[in-house]
């Protein structure tokens, strides 16, 4: 019997499919990345390699438990930015509120400063001028509930007791207070209101001719509550003076520039900013030279 060669197409058919098991293999991990949200990894040497997003995505994709993507990036930024010097700080978006509101100058809220010891409330002082102060809530005062809910002895943390405690000008809220030498609890409906927060702590004579005046920060009132500081020294005869800026973390520049102004004859540089020295920025862009 005579033998026939094979054909060509029978050759070359088993390459054919392999090529296809492979591509379709190759595809079919591309889509399970995209249509569970998650970017196939990139090959280094692309020109829009990023390895600090590649990292995030090899571990969102093969590590053994599953993973907060988000809080990862917030705490490798974090941790990025304690590296370059004890200026530069990341402020993530739920304490940016905060942090605005020390500037600004004001917030709504009951008004009083508090600290957390052995897991209770405790009032440090009510604010002057605050409705705290007017109901007469008094230094020591330990909160035991808000709106009808304890929170003593259950954890809670000074941001939460923030966030119950502010909230929009007008509204109420009840608070529960144990004082000493008191057997029962003093309920108190307090009125929310605009607190202020002054960063210019005290002004006033040390001597007959020296001045003296404590600047905490530098926030969106400072210039005018040191104008006002310093004309009641002015009328009190005070000749020199002196500026405290100890634990001053910083503030807005124009807010120190306009003070400095005030000091120094005209013409006179005050300050300057060169790419060198944004790194030496404090928290909140005052920024000194090398």
């Amino acid at each position: 019997m005579e033998q026939t060669e094979p054909k060509r197409s029978n050759i070359w058919l088993p390459t054919l499919l392999a090529l296809v098991l492979i591509a379709g293999m190759f595809l079919g991990v591309k889509f399970y990345d995209s249509f569970h949200g998650k970017k196939t990894i990139k090959i280094v040497g692309d020109p829009n390699y990023d390895k600090f997003e590649d990292v995030l995505n090899y571990i969102d994709i093969k590590y053994v438990d599953s993973v907060d993507k988000a809080q990862l990036q917030e705490e490798a930024i974090n941790e990025m930015l304690q590296q370059l010097d004890p200026h530069s700080n990341y402020i993530p978006a739920s304490q940016l509120r905060a942090v605005n509101e020390s500037l600004e100058g004001n917030f709504d809220g009951i008004g009083i400063e508090f600290n957390i010891i052995n897991d209770t409330v405790i009032v440090v002082s009510p604010i002057s001028g605050g409705p705290s102060e007017s109901l007469g809530i008094l230094s020591g005062d330990k909160i035991l509930k808000i709106e009808g809910e304890n929170i003593a002895s259950v954890g809670i943390t000074n941001a939460e007791v923030i966030k119950r405690l502010r909230g929009p000008k007008g509204t109420t809220v009840n608070i529960s207070i144990k004082r000493f030498g008191q057997p029962e609890l003093l309920d108190f409906d307090i009125k929310r209101d605009k607190i202020p927060l002054y960063s210019v702590d005290v002004s006033y004579l040390m001597d007959e001719h020296t001045g003296y005046i404590k600047i905490s920060r530098f926030s969106a009132q400072t210039y005018e509550e040191f104008i006002a500081g310093l004309q009641k020294l002015a009328q009190q005869g005070m000749k020199d003076l002196i500026i405290d800026l100890r634990n001053n973390p910083g503030g807005y520049l124009n807010a120190a520039v306009e003070i400095v102004d005030e000091l120094l004859d005209e013409k006179k540089l005050i300050v300057y900013l060169r790419r060198e020295s944004v790194h030496r920025c404090s928290n909140f862009f005052l920024c000194t030279s090398k």
